[in-house]
């Protein structure tokens, strides 16, 4: 599963909220189960000093229950809000200022990383500016609280046990306490990884042995260009170009009729995949440079008369970070500004 928040498994039926249950689900208390984990733990190989660093004093913490079972659950079908104020809050200013300056800041890692992944740097530096500002916003729930609170609590234990597990073998590469800290469902680090992700895609972006997402920017780069040359980012292609469509072009009229199997609400609104050309052919135009045989997607979230994009598949890599075409939009738009 490629994740680093929980965006896309997040949105299970809400259920009732209490003040915090004696026993989870299982019945057993929360002590009884940690010892399943660190059980399963130690037979993964996690050494035992780090077993007691990461668990010595651990307690449930039902502030983190609540966030979780407070989750929206099946969105409704009664529409879409308005793609434009989202953009105007999230690509303001503030992180093109911040995402210009890290850029500028990690230029020379960032020429390096370009040739070695194949992402552009605008982008990779844009998903660092929305997960966490640049390094500033990373969260502060003790990881290993918080997911064996989640694996305890029992709704998702399966998935919230194995990622505890996997946190204990990323504190065994010699992270403290401390430095693992972040949300409260498990992601963390500058690019908010889940440990099953770090310990499958965290790179080392400045050759120093260590893939640092915690603290280092460098190698925030790097993993966040490794996720997405994992996902399938097609290098030289951008995500996508701003279109002009022809007065009483109706894209609804080209909507895909294949039902994604995940994000089904998401991949909905987008139209059949065309080459640039056979788009061309229909009086949609490109306002960037953008290659005849391309094939994109055309979305205009808008309604008629508003901004039309053609989307290339590289579009549908950064959803896979975050299954929202709010969040993928904003992305996009802002390594558009970062690069300027």
């Amino acid at each position: 599963m490629r994740l680093s928040r929980l965006t896309a498994f997040i949105g299970i039926a809400t259920l009732s909220l209490s003040t915090g249950p004696a026993v989870a689900q299982s019945g057993l208390s929360f002590d009884a189960y940690l010892q399943l984990l660190i059980a399963r733990a130690r037979a993964e190989g996690v050494s035992e000093a780090t077993i007691q660093r990461m668990t010595a004093g651990l307690e449930p913490n039902y502030r983190v229950i609540e966030l979780d079972r407070s989750q929206p659950g099946t969105p409704t079908r009664s529409g879409f809000p308005a793609l434009a104020p989202y953009i105007a809050t999230h690509v303001d200013d503030a992180r093109i200022t911040g995402g210009r300056r890290a850029y500028a800041s990690y230029q020379g890692r960032i020429r390096a990383i370009e040739q070695a992944y194949g992402v552009p740097g605008e982008i990779i530096t844009a998903i660092w500016g929305h997960e966490t500002a640049y390094g500033a916003v990373k969260g502060g729930f003790d990881l290993s609280q918080a997911l064996a609170t989640l694996a305890w609590e029992g709704r998702r234990r399966d998935l919230f046990a194995t990622e505890w597990v996997d946190l204990m073998k990323v504190a065994d590469k010699g992270y403290s306490r401390s430095d693992l800290k972040g949300s409260w469902a498990g992601a963390f680090g500058n690019p908010q990884f889940l440990p099953s992700v770090y310990l499958r895609l965290a790179a080392d972006g400045d050759g120093d042995g260590r893939a640092d997402i915690m603290n280092n920017g460098s190698d925030a780069l790097a993993s966040i260009a490794n996720y997405f040359r994992d996902a399938g980012w097609r290098r030289g292609e951008p995500w996508g170009v701003r279109a002009y469509v022809p007065s009483g072009f109706d894209p609804s009229a080209y909507r895909t009729k294949i039902t994604a199997p995940v994000c089904e609400r998401v991949h909905e609104r987008h139209s059949v995949y065309k080459t640039v050309a056979e788009w061309r052919a229909l009086g949609v135009q490109p306002q960037r440079p953008l290659g005849d045989n391309v094939q994109a997607t055309i979305f205009q979230p808008d309604g008629a008369g508003t901004p039309a994009w053609l989307l290339t598949s590289n579009y549908r890599v950064i959803l896979e970070y975050n299954c929202s075409n709010y969040y993928a939009m904003s992305v996009g738009l802002l390594a558009d500004e970062i690069a300027r």
